[in-house]
């Protein structure tokens, strides 16, 4: 997470084509900065740092004060002294070390004063220190996760509640904190400007209630308490309606089945031979450390920097392929999951996954042979507690190399002589788990200069209590996936952001649209003819697609061109079309997730305008992200410094065969070179080959000896077929 405080009022920064007066300009003469060890910009906060960060803040409280931290991040330093000093330092220079800062976010421990700082790790001073105003809540973390966990069920109003329900002798229940999203409702002394969360109750198997794994979203519960996660005070119990509609009617447990995903809870198949990804030779990409905890990968002509921090788990900066400049900085920069009940408490639920708790929070520890396959790099990191205190985070990204089927192929039919080029993949792959649900991450890149963002949603459905009697009657609101149980409709959104530098830095965003030709007796007689038309987008706004005319967006970089057509070279977005957010203008979800309702927005660069939420989602109103970014309706044809957000998602309408753990679907954004090689850039790639791949045959021996579609198979390699 990184933060500008005068992000408002800056001024997009221009960035110059001789660096030379630029990376002067970043060198800081003081002598704590030469006295500082030389720790690259880039580099995520190491525990050191997040340590001495916290002891700072603390210092400008009087001595006892309780402080609880919410992020402690690194603070990226300026794009307009960034971008120059990283082309010095590809360039083989040694620019002098630019000063650490962390962005740390945190609150009076037992109140809602929340202060957000930034600190300057090598002059140890505190820059800036304010109170956040109304409606800007922090982050949930996993410590206050645990405390609200464990204090509500204590409280003797809960426990009258749940008493009430008539639960089976040892019923054991469960509770998960939620997000409480925001509806404007004054209600008593209460009013979403205090931060608050919504709990949700389950109940694990009552016939097997010791097994800490049972999957309790079988078995939800409709006492629902609302906490202080500050005070850890009840606020209200909402009680959720069990029927079709907003009436809240007595509900009496009812026995029930439960329904398991633990392998033990089920008879496993056996026909399962074992599928082994073997490189005998090692892995074909390198990483090197540029910082304690940062590193730069390179493979297959690609190199690039990796980071990781709190909130956006994974990050990619300074992406080149061939040394050639593609991209400054990558990374998936929100979510947003509103759901569609209009029932009291569901009318609530949205999450951010991200800018409530944090992609790097909730990154899993990736297990060998399981979460990654074949031979596996991983990269650690550590991450801000609490207390301010640092926390290992192992295993949080696995890199690896995938095969993906042919990368091109032809046969001369002539001579039956095939070129078979496969597409080997690299993969770096984080998976979140945030309470229900799993989010599986990847940015993969192959030999062809693409790059695709893939998300793949599996885990859980948040699930919702229904009435027995009415499971086999369908439900206005969602699909009933287990007796007593509703899964609710919901939209996830997500927003990828592209900070490009397609060629060099100055580049501008475009469309192009398929339009068919009028009918002309010269130049369009039979009626055939089309054409492509391109339109330049000069002014920041959200924009989108249309299949009908093939409308494709494009980085392009007007001063760089290629060398064959002189087209300005390019990189085109391949994104999945969307039903846009379903909630209307008016709603508070339609204006918190202000990246559901465009396929892009295109703004201007602006130093810590990073996140299409606003820099805090719990429980936001709107108006800080990318939508309001946007409709600043700023000149783009100036300074040529755009940012793109490429936004896409699905409608869940969840299916009986989602529960009782989905299985994961898949979406991809593609970033493909358009112009920007002077013939397909993967034309060097070795063939395939049987001496290389070792496949097997398992055809017979009288098999092998026929005809397959005319060929002549010997020894199970067809003739022709993979030749040099």
């Amino acid at each position: 997470m990184v933060a500008n405080q005068d992000a408002k009022a800056a001024q997009a920064p221009v960035i110059e084509t001789d660096n030379t007066a630029a990376v002067k300009a970043a060198i800081v003469s003081s002598e704590a900065t030469k006295a500082a060890p030389v720790t690259h910009p880039l580099g995520p906060l190491t525990g050191e740092e997040i340590s001495k960060g916290a002891d700072l803040v603390r210092s400008v409280w009087p001595e006892g004060t309780k402080l609880q931290f919410k992020v402690n991040t690194l603070h990226e330093p300026e794009k307009k002294i960034l971008a120059p000093w990283l082309a010095a330092e590809r360039a083989g220079e040694k620019p002098a070390p630019l000063e650490r800062k962390s962005f740390i976010v945190y609150t009076l421990r037992g109140t809602h004063n929340v202060h957000e700082a930034v600190v300057n790790l090598t002059t140890q001073k505190v820059e800036f220190n304010a109170k956040l105003g109304p409606f800007e809540h922090p982050n949930s973390d996993m410590a206050e996760l645990e405390e609200v966990e464990k204090a509500v069920l204590e409280i003797p109003e809960v426990k009258a509640e749940i008493e009430k329900l008539g639960l089976p002798e040892g019923a054991v229940v469960v509770m998960d904190p939620w997000i409480y999203g925001a509806d404007g409702i004054k209600e008593d002394k209460f009013f979403d400007d205090k931060r608050v969360m919504q709990c949700n109750l389950y109940l694990r198997d009552p016939k097997n209630s010791s097994e800490e794994d049972s999957c309790h979203y079988s078995f939800p519960l409709p006492v629902s308490p609302v906490i202080d996660p500050a005070t850890l005070e009840l606020v209200r119990i909402d009680i959720m309606p069990t029927g079709h509609d907003e009436t809240i009617k007595p509900f009496t447990w009812q026995d029930r089945p439960a329904n398991e995903y633990i392998p033990e809870a089920h008879t496993m198949r056996t026909d399962l031979k074992p599928l082994q990804v073997v490189q005998p030779e090692g892995a074909s990409f390198t990483v090197e450390p540029f910082s304690e905890l940062g590193r730069t990968l390179k493979w297959q002509k690609w190199d690039f920097k990796v980071g990781f921090n709190q909130r956006e788990g994974m990050v990619l900066y300074d992406v080149h392929y061939d040394n050639r400049p593609l991209f400054y900085r990558l990374s998936l920069s929100d979510m947003a999951i509103p759901y569609g009940d209009p029932r009291n408490p569901f009318h609530r639920k949205c999450a951010f996954d991200l800018g409530d708790v944090g992609a790097g929070l909730t990154a899993n520890n990736l297990q060998l042979g399981c979460d990654c396959l074949g031979s596996i790099y991983y990269i650690s990191s550590v991450l801000g507690n609490a207390e301010g205190k640092p926390v290992d985070a192992p295993n949080v990204v696995c890199i690896h190399e995938q095969d993906s089927g042919l990368l091109w192929k032809h046969t001369n039919y002539r001579t039956n002589r095939a070129v078979v080029v496969r597409n080997r993949e690299l993969v770096l792959q984080s998976i979140l788990t945030v309470s229900n649900y799993e989010y599986i991450l990847a940015f993969i890149f192959n030999q062809a200069g693409d790059i695709t963002y893939e998300v793949r949603a599996t885990g859980i459905l948040s699930t919702q209590p229904l009435d027995l009697d009415l499971t086999e009657v369908p439900h206005p609101f969602g699909t009933v996936v287990h007796p007593g149980v509703l899964g609710g409709y919901h939209q996830h959104f997500f927003s990828l952001r592209v900070d490009p530098m397609i060629g060099g830095h100055g580049n501008q965003i475009a469309y192009e649209e398929a339009e068919a030709m009028p009918r002309d007796p010269k130049l369009n007689p039979n009626g055939h003819g089309y054409m492509v038309k391109k339109t330049v987008i000069d002014t920041t706004g959200g924009y989108d697609l249309d299949p009908s005319k093939n409308r494709t967006f494009k980085i392009l970089n007007p001063s760089v061109k290629n060398t064959v057509n002189k087209l300005p070279v390019g990189y085109k977005v391949h994104v999945p079309p969307f039903q846009p957010i379903l909630a209307d203008k008016d709603s508070y979800h339609y204006k918190r997730a202000e990246f559901a309702d465009r396929s892009f927005y295109v703004t201007k660069y602006v130093d810590g305008e990073l996140f299409a939420g606003g820099k805090y989602t719990n429980q936001s109103h709107g108006g800080k992200g990318v939508r309001s970014w946007a409709e600043r309706k700023e000149d783009l044809t100036k300074e040529q410094d755009p940012v793109l957000w490429v936004n896409f998602g699905i409608n869940h309408i969840p299916r009986v065969e989602d529960f009782p753990v989905m299985p994961m679907e898949m979406l991809k954004v593609m970033l493909r070179p358009v112009n920007f090689f002077d013939k397909n850039p993967a034309l060097d790639v070795p063939s395939s080959k049987q001496s290389f791949n070792c496949s097997t045959a398992l055809n017979t021996a009288d098999e092998l000896a026929k005809k397959v579609d005319g060929l002549a198979v010997t020894g199970g390699e067809m003739k022709g077929c993979c030749k040099a």
